[in-house]
């Protein structure tokens, strides 16, 4: 195995490609996207969770490799996400649907959705935005704020996939009103692709076992917390598997666990519990059916 550094500045934070998008697209390029925020690396306040994850402070930044990840074209970054953008400023740019674009065909593999969360992740104040590409990432519609359809709160984190039948399928975080409560959620587009709502929720509203259960005494986010952070993948029998992060403390704490949907995400069940301890997790398919 190799490894390599994909991008560096010493005046800069960056970090968390988990939560900010992954792309494989039709040309065989690589597409990240990852977070960056300045820092002055003084100490370990600079780099703290908390601080970094500020929606106010980080931008949501795209890298691109044409050779398979041995390289990275740092100098050609595409910001998908700026600091300085607030909710308003969506709402303000028209309608929150991309009906006056023209529709988008999910099956293209230059067709890409991200999703995050202004003006940060897990936030009782918490909306959802979205932005679409159609030319593999190299350039993308404004940005929108998806509807709450009656939940408190909405936060994304780039986990999407494409059902058999070419719906897009968004993997979401609803926010309880006190922001203590994280509940995965799936929406689904409508027919032509140029907006999403509702479709499920992947997990029981409460855990019968209550093993995040804590006295949270702590932030939100250094708090127990169950079932967050999906992350989906579709078997060629069309099953949809989704890991789900669960947690006591995050700072060792935590675990892994799948949830399976047979029609196309409209119902869930508990499949398994994958490990003792680590998360989040990601699922692969290999060549060899294995995953």
């Amino acid at each position: 195995m190799e490894h390599g550094i994909v991008y560096r500045r010493e005046d800069e934070f960056c970090g968390w490609v988990f939560t900010s998008g992954l792309w494989d697209t039709a040309d065989g390029s690589i597409l990240v996207g990852f977070k960056r925020s300045k820092s002055l690396y003084r100490g370990i306040e600079d780099v703290h969770h908390d601080q970094v994850a500020e929606g106010q402070k980080n931008e949501v930044m795209l890298i691109r490799s044409t050779d398979r990840g041995k390289t990275w074209d740092g100098d050609h970054l595409v910001s998908i996400w700026e600091r300085s953008v607030s909710e308003a400023d969506v709402l303000a740019q028209g309608p929150q649907d991309y009906a006056e674009e023209g529709p988008l065909d999910f099956i293209d593999r230059n067709v890409l959705v991200a999703t995050g969360s202004t003006p940060t992740y897990g936030l009782p104040t918490s909306r959802c935005w979205l932005r679409a590409s159609t030319d593999g990432g190299r350039s993308w519609r404004r940005p929108l704020i998806l509807p709450l359809s009656g939940l408190p709160a909405l936060s994304g984190t780039s986990s999407s996939m494409v059902r058999q039948d070419g719906r897009s399928l968004l993997f979401l975080a609803a926010i309880s009103a006190d922001g203590w409560t994280r509940r995965p959620v799936v929406y689904a587009s409508v027919d032509d692709g140029t907006a999403w709502h509702f479709l499920s929720f992947i997990t029981p509203i409460e855990d019968p076992y209550g093993n995040a259960d804590g006295d949270k005494q702590s932030t939100a986010s250094f708090s127990g917390n169950r079932w967050y952070y999906p992350r989906a993948l579709i078997l060629p029998s069309g099953r949809i598997l989704c890991t789900l992060r669960c947690q006591r403390d995050p700072t060792g704490d935590m675990w892994t666990e799948v949830y399976k949907s047979d029609d196309g995400g409209r119902t869930w069940g508990f499949l398994s519990r994958v490990n003792d301890f680590g998360a989040p997790g990601s699922l692969v398919e290999l060549s060899d059916g294995r995953l």
